[in-house]
């Protein structure tokens, strides 16, 4: 019996409001994150660019990411910080060299992010994102993960953004460019996969970035990323402090 079967029926030992939400996996060894994975997001650049052939991904700290109804923090650095609202597999069993026919049975959960962006620190070199993706506080993941069932549970699912009530991103899992099975199979070829490592599987289009003129966040923004059978994913904003 797993720990969902377990806690059928059962009455909650606190409320909601008393809780402080961390992100649910506290260390993972790796946080890889995969852009430019929905047709409408490559459509964005504007390069009359084909689908690409393969997909593209970064790593992301741990830092980085706060917990649910935590403030993303926009740092004195720059006033670019932008959402990216996207779902997130957590893997359960570890494997190299995965086939996609096994993939999925490494999944051993499913979450929320949002990949939240420096986007001017994205441009600061000619051929990396690190700097711009991995200023601390400045995603979140969350609210909680929700236990992997089948393929039907995570083949279509609807994934939205809003700020400030308004919806910025709306698209469902069934588009992707590069689904799940083949994600797993592409990262397992160069790294080992281990339970509690993340995988941040692209963001629609409708970022900030990509409004004339751009709408970045700042303070007292709401940002609610949610998705079908996952959950809601709620955070602020505020300026960093000293």
């Amino acid at each position: 019996m797993g720990r969902a079967d377990g806690a059928a029926g059962r009455s909650p030992d606190h409320a909601l409001d008393a809780i402080f939400f961390q992100p649910p996996i506290p260390a993972p060894e790796k946080i890889i994150c995969i852009g430019v994975n929905y047709p409408d997001r490559n459509a964005e650049y504007k390069d009359g660019s084909d689908a690409p052939k393969y997909p593209s991904m970064f790593m992301r700290t741990a830092r980085s990411f706060v917990g649910h109804n935590t403030p993303l923090v926009r740092p004195h650095a720059s006033q670019q910080l932008d959402y990216e609202g996207e779902l997130a597999i957590v893997i359960g069993k570890p494997g190299r060299h995965i086939g996609e026919s096994q993939a999925l049975d490494h999944i051993a959960a499913i979450t929320l992010c949002n990949e939240g962006t420096i986007r001017d620190w994205v441009r600061h070199a000619k051929f990396n994102v690190t700097q711009g993706k991995n200023f601390d506080a400045t995603g979140s993941l969350g609210p909680w993960i929700v236990p992997y069932t089948s393929e039907a549970q995570i083949a279509d699912i609807r994934l939205t953004t809003r700020v400030n009530g308004e919806t910025r991103q709306d698209d469902r899992t069934s588009r992707l460019i590069f689904p799940f099975r083949y994600l797993i199979n592409y990262i397992s070829t160069f790294t080992t996969l281990e339970p509690g490592d993340i995988i941040v599987t692209g963001t629609p289009t409708g970022a900030g970035a990509r409004f004339d003129p751009p709408r970045y966040l700042k303070p007292g923004d709401v940002i609610e990323v949610e998705a079908e059978g996952v959950g809601l994913l709620r955070n602020g904003v505020i300026d960093e402090t000293p």
